[in-house]
């Protein structure tokens, strides 16, 4: 086995350490790991480690966040040297979330869990926190050996700091054994068949709280194993490179607070999110939480919110109707209105433009609303709203600094780096706050750092990278979209297209994506709502078909070339309600792409329908 992986590691596709986003149409979420394992297997039996092979295994998964072939190859291998199954083995990029996953889950069936460590637990483990803010109950033990560890009417998790991955004689009393590796992150081993129920809600907890093992660190990992050596020092430029990405997103934001950067826009979320849970624990005691969120945003954000309100019974999400017939201003007027009568707490998060159909609000009514003054039904003074703005769409537009639209109102601000900050280079995430955020995002900060979903030294050095020429690569993809959107509005007038004026251009968004509700025939609903679901996957297929080397069936946007072409209802919006979702195409252009063929193709899709 071992040799195997040598030469697989030396012949490995580039894009196994590179590429973030992977095609849609040629990935089956429910078995992404399974599949991409089971003919990796085969390829072993044969012992054949060509590139060309390698390459054309089946995708991982859609995105590396969630995982990749260098994370299912290191869990196989560690699998494999402790004679269980490759589910049953989870890397994270984190140290302390696998803990974390587990102790979720135990809280919502009321199981008991220990905690049992040699040596010392992570730095950034903070159990009186844990407890606290996140509602997580456990007992902590040390003991010199894991051998010592008694049977528990519960979980055990046993946590363990390793300089190296060797084999572990597991204790059959340990559930879990969490293995910390410096620099690196963790891996979870889930033991006997009886925890075996536990893997896809721990799965589940590193999709929307954290990120897999990066692909740098999984190689890295993987070459230890190989020499049964120690994980090497690392000896990069991480603090240099710190500085400019923070003093970079300071100059690009405008933003009065110190930028707190994690290893991707779901870590930096998650961290507001519970740091906002704390503030509120610590200013607003006893009294309800709510975070007011759009019900057919981005899913991972709806979805994240609910599994955090899941956890706390004094947090709640209210659903915020925010584009189509619905008007965002007018609905967060509304419920903030009911929530200042119930004196809770209210946190919005919202996406300004929209997902997936790029409205935009009037920013000075907005302003207005979240200003307005509001007393609760004994007559005193509601609590101030905080406006969580997920920036992700036009990272370029300034709202926060000093005589910004929303400078004046408690706004944090935050982006997915994946996109326009990296390029598509690497998962990361980054959020700022204005000068009335002080005091919350130092507890934001506690939190990432607890989770510890900082950003890694290799997501650093990328965005020191790419972050300089984002505006520019904002302003040329935005310049390319509309000349393709006002190409389709001529040749295809029959369809609706979700995109920014010309007005709000001219006041800075001007985002790459735009998303188009295609003419449908039929005499029913479900007639039109068919052929229309039909037509849609047929404008994507001709597109990568015809442009493979630039059009790709992808979730992302923000990337440096190509075009990438998705359907929300089927992707970035897998979690939410079946009847929010949005069954039509969003399209994002890159600064970097041939725009000429790209028209020349969809001229002739609209003349074929």
């Amino acid at each position: 086995m071992l040799n195997y992986l040598k030469n697989v590691l030396e012949n490995m596709p580039d894009g196994w350490l590179s590429t973030t986003t992977h095609r849609l149409d040629i990935y089956d979420e429910k078995l992404a790991k399974t599949e991409f394992l089971e003919q990796f297997k085969l390829l072993c039996n044969k012992n054949i480690a060509d590139t060309s092979a390698l390459d054309d295994l089946p995708t991982a998964y859609d995105y590396i966040r969630l995982g990749h072939p260098l994370s299912c190859i290191l869990e196989w291998a560690i699998a494999h040297l402790h004679d269980t199954k490759p589910e049953n083995i989870i890397s994270f990029s984190s140290q302390t979330i696998p803990v974390l996953a587990i102790l979720r889950k135990n809280l919502l069936v009321h199981k008991n869990t220990q905690i049992v460590y040699s040596g010392n637990l992570p730095v950034m483990f903070d159990a009186e926190v844990i407890k606290q803010t996140y509602g997580y109950q456990f007992e902590l033990k040390h003991v010199e050996k894991s051998s010592d560890i008694l049977d528990f009417e519960g979980s055990t998790i046993f946590v363990s700091q390793d300089e190296t991955i060797s084999v572990n004689t597991i204790n059959s009393n340990i559930d879990f054994f969490v293995n910390i590796y410096e620099q690196l992150g963790s891996v979870l081993v889930v033991n006997g068949v009886q925890n075996k129920h536990y893997i896809s809600e721990i799965q589940h907890v590193r999709r929307r709280e954290t990120i897999a093992m990066t692909p740098v660190n999984c190689y890295t990992a993987l070459q230890a194993l190989l020499k049964n050596s120690r994980f090497p020092i690392s000896l990069s430029n991480l603090e240099i490179n710190k500085k400019k990405v923070l003093d970079t997103i300071t100059s690009i934001t405008g933003a009065d607070t110190k930028p707190l950067v994690g290893s991707s826009g779901l870590s930096i979320q998650y961290a507001i999110m519970m740091g906002l849970i704390d503030y509120a624990q610590e200013n607003h005691k006893g009294k309800p939480i709510k975070f007011i969120v759009p019900p057919n945003c981005y899913g991972g954000t709806n979805d994240q919110a609910r599994r955090v309100a899941a956890c706390n019974k004094n947090v709640e999400v209210i659903d915020l109707p925010v584009d189509g017939e619905h008007d965002m201003v007018q609905s967060i007027d509304t419920i903030l209105a009911e929530i200042a009568s119930q004196d809770a707490v209210p946190f919005i998060i919202a996406e300004i433009p929209t997902n997936p159909r790029v409205e935009v609000p009037d920013l000075q009514q907005l302003k207005t609303v979240l200003e307005k003054k509001r007393t609760t039904k004994e007559g005193m003074n509601a609590i101030d709203a905080v406006f969580i703005l997920d920036q992700t769409f036009c990272p370029n537009v300034l709202f926060l600094g000093e005589g910004k639209v929303l400078s004046t109102v408690r706004t944090i601000s935050y982006a997915s780096g994946s996109k326009f900050p990296s390029g598509g280079r690497c998962t990361a995430g980054y959020c700022v706050g204005n000068i009335k955020t002080v005091a919350l995002m130092s507890k934001i900060d506690k939190h990432l750092i607890l989770c510890d979903n900082q950003a890694t030294e290799l997501q650093y050095e990328l965005l020191a990278k790419q972050l300089p020429s984002m505006n520019q690569r904002i302003s040329d993809a935005y310049n390319h979209t509309r000349d393709f959107v006002n190409f389709i509005t001529k040749t295809l007038p029959s369809a609706k297209i979700n995109f920014v004026s010309q007005e709000l251009a001219i006041q800075g968004f001007t985002p790459s994506v735009f998303s188009l509700d295609l003419p449908t025939k039929g005499t029913t609903d479900q007639e039109k709502e068919t052929y229309k679901r039909a037509l849609n996957l047929k404008l994507i297929n001709l597109m990568i078909t015809k442009i493979p080397n630039e059009s790709k069936f992808c979730v992302s946007y923000g990337q440096l070339k190509g075009s990438y072409w998705t359907i929300p209802a089927t992707s970035t919006q897998g979690t939410t309600k079946e009847g929010d979702k949005d069954y039509i195409v969003r399209v994002s252009l890159s600064p970097n792409m041939n725009l000429v063929l790209h028209k020349k193709v969809f001229l002739e899709f609209a003349t074929n329908i």
